[in-house]
């Protein structure tokens, strides 16, 4: 039995736990910290209140931990186990356990859990090797990552920048399985289908002129994601052509929503909030902001986009939102502090850009607007998918030490 221990149903999860129990190679059970996102319950960083327009509980085993109900999974204290989880692993049958990283307090009581009930440890984290780390805090962090990478057994990978920063630990290359971040290709791939008749509905809607060049950014307003950066950017492309046709697209919502609008004409304002408008109007780009859009109707923002701009520093670890826009159809430029940088951005058309650089993301839209479309090349959906990670997922607990598995299955347990 594979244990799966994860802070919450993330949107992005759920359609992996899916996959694995359609396969049904490998027996496990999902385990889940807290319950949020199953009811509307407030996004600090979005700024808005909202639960998933998805089903998250459907087609896998899993059960909520006890006190679910209190906890909020982005607080690291307030996320943890509050029952004895080596115990709980025993009475289960358990001979592997999965966490989803080191960034609540649950998933290192896992790791000593693990241990204490014999079990293996895997890990899938998203960090990478990509943001540099100096002085005082990079002897740290290497000493508490030492030690967490020392007592974990199999890592599944999520993506170049994670290999190589499990590499610089000394993690041997048999202990690394390939599972490449991914979104449901599927989902979006027939939701844009769908909607790609309404296409030109949906950008006269939103106010976007027929003949426009529309790059969308889409995610929290909160400065990690630089959605500045791509303001800027068409300032510049504004002030060298003032009749420029591009238009921008804003699909999220968060704490610089007011500077954003600001520097931007806006031709429309979903969420209707009040803005003062830049005192260079000549410059400013016109824009439209779509508010938070779901699950099931962010698709209408890729289909209405001509491409999709992330310009995030090394806070974003891998940005599945490029994931979105390629199974959707739609060409991408990424800052190269992206963790996805160095797997997706290496894809045609290779719009990779230095993070901060406004002048180059300027370069990069003006050649994608000057271009001819360009399709996703097929293999991403392949490389990039769910059952990419499920192979190597049945392989990893294929190789489960043979002892584990006779000890349960002399206790007549899975």
């Amino acid at each position: 039995m594979l244990i799966i221990l994860t802070t919450h149903p993330i949107q992005y999860q759920v359609p992996l736990w899916q996959a694995l129990a359609k396969d049904g190679r490998v027996p496990f059970e999902v385990w889940y910290m807290s319950n949020h996102g199953i009811k509307p319950s407030q996004d600090v960083e979005f700024g808005t209140k909202f639960a998933w327009d998805l089903d998250m509980l459907e087609g896998y085993p899993h059960q909520f931990l006890k006190g679910a109900d209190a906890v909020h999974p982005a607080k690291f204290w307030d996320c943890r186990i509050r029952e004895n989880l080596a115990a709980k692993l025993r009475a289960s049958g358990a001979t592997a356990l999965w966490i989803q990283g080191w960034q609540v307090a649950g998933y290192w009581q896992a790791v000593l859990a693990a241990r204490s009930a014999g079990v293996e440890l895997w890990l899938r984290g998203e960090s990478n090797d990509l943001a540099p780390s100096r002085g005082w805090k990079k002897n740290v962090k290497r000493q508490v990552l030492g030690w967490l990478f020392g007592r974990v057994d199999k890592f599944l990978s999520i993506g170049t920048g994670n290999r190589r920063l499990y590499e610089s630990y000394g993690v041997r290359p048999s202990q690394m399985f390939s599972a490449p971040y991914c979104v449901d290709n599927t989902r979006f791939q027939q939701q844009a289908e769908a909607l790609r008749p309404k296409r030109a509905q949906l950008r006269r809607a939103w106010g976007i002129p027929e003949g426009a060049f529309c790059p969308l950014f889409c995610g929290k307003f909160i400065p990690k994601k630089r959605p500045m950066d791509l303001v800027l950017a068409a300032q510049i492309l504004r002030k060298s052509d003032p009749n420029s046709q591009i238009h921008l697209l804003f699909a999220g919502s968060g704490e610089l929503g007011p500077e954003l609008r600001s520097a931007c004409s806006v031709a429309f304002d979903a969420e209707s909030l009040s803005v003062q408008r830049s005192a260079f109007n000549v410059q400013s780009p016109p824009a439209s902001f779509l508010g938070f859009l779901n699950q099931t109707r962010v698709s209408e923002a890729y289909v209405a986009a001509d491409c999709l701009v992330l310009p995030s520093d090394y806070g974003e670890t891998w940005g599945l939102v490029v994931n979105e826009a390629m199974a959707s159809g739609l060409p991408c430029i990424i800052s190269d502090h992206c963790g996805s940088a160095p797997d997706l951005g290496s894809r045609p058309p290779n719009l990779v850009f230095p993070c901060g650089d406004s002048q180059l993301l300027a370069a990069r839209l003006q050649r994608l607007a000057s271009s001819t479309m360009q399709s996703i090349p097929e293999n991403m959906l392949v490389d990039y998918s769910f059952d990419h990670t499920v192979r190597s997922v049945c392989k990893a607990y294929s190789e489960t030490p043979s002892e584990r598995r006779e000890i349960h299955s002399q206790s007549g347990r899975p």
